[in-house]
């Protein structure tokens, strides 16, 4: 299904116009989930991060047993070529995919002899500054390694993703605050989490059942540098609580605002503003 609108598709070794189908009924990526993707976003001219996220996908390959056939440098230079068509200002979301095509002998593990891939191009708008969400507590958790391919942009974890959703809009939030393993605040639904109090930033240490975003690494670079305390550890529900600001980190947007979890009421305050200006500064200078 098209999120956006004004669709390309790379696939077979060049640009296509609209939604094209690139999967068969029989692949392994259809029938068994073994498919991969990434996502970034081009803003006024601006690709940011592009080669990290490209860079990205082909790990989610391998770690899913695929075989990328694309270096990143190839398909940085693809997406450019893609993005030709689209006006300057437009706001396009850039997923790189990979999917298994053929299975061994019991068909449950995906051969290497031949990987799908495709690009799909699609505008879709940034959400205005003033986008905020609220949060509620879901009952799923995070998996772990020995559970789930944690350490892959997966299709295949993304019905957990969805279920908590479900479950929390069925309360009237936006969004879910999701524990990891132990009890402990991974990220959200949909995106990676940081919270302030008393102007110090704390995000969740990554420990392998979320995947640490590009886009929160990038935030964690710009706050220290421009002087922010920030830290990487061990998070709980009632931290969050206690929290001053929270913010949401994610490529779709970047920066998306707190403002209540479950009863708990936020300000989109001082260091959310300030880091979504720090973001954008740094994309237009790199």
């Amino acid at each position: 299904m098209a999120t956006g609108k004004n669709i390309r598709t790379y696939f077979d070794g060049r640009w296509h116009d609209g939604d094209v189908p690139v999967m068969r009924a029989a692949d392994h990526g259809a029938w068994l989930g073994s498919g991969v993707f990434d996502g970034a976003r081009a803003v006024n001219g601006m690709a940011p991060d592009l080669d990290a996220h490209c860079a990205r996908v082909n790990r989610s390959a391998v770690a899913l047993m695929l075989k990328p056939t694309v270096p990143t440098e190839d398909m940085v230079q693809i997406v450019h070529e893609g993005l030709k068509a689209y006006p300057t200002e437009a706001a396009v979301y850039i997923r790189p995919m990979y999917w298994g095509i053929n299975g061994d002998a019991t068909a449950i593990v995906p051969q290497q002899d031949e990987t799908g891939f495709a690009i799909c191009l699609e505008e879709i708008p940034m959400a205005p500054t003033t986008a905020s969400v609220k949060l509620g507590r879901t009952r799923f958790r995070r998996p772990v390694m020995e559970d789930a391919v944690v350490n892959a942009k997966a299709g295949c974890l993304y019905p957990n993703n969805a279920r908590m959703l479900a479950e929390v809009r069925a309360r009237g939030f936006q969004n879910a605050l999701v524990a990891d393993a132990m009890g402990n605040v991974a990220e959200s639904a949909t995106a990676n989490v940081f919270m302030v109090r008393d102007g110090v930033v704390f995000t969740p240490i990554a420990n392998g059942t979320f995947l640490a975003g590009i886009t929160r690494a990038r935030h964690i670079l710009n706050m220290r540098a421009d002087g922010m305390e920030v830290h990487e550890t061990v998070l709980t529900f009632e931290d969050f609580a206690d929290a001053d600001e929270v913010f949401l980190s994610g490529n779709m947007n970047k920066v998306t605002a707190v403002t209540g979890f479950e009863d708990t009421a936020y300000q989109a305050g001082p260091v959310t503003r300030r880091v979504r200006e720090l973001y954008w500064d740094w994309a237009a200078s790199a």
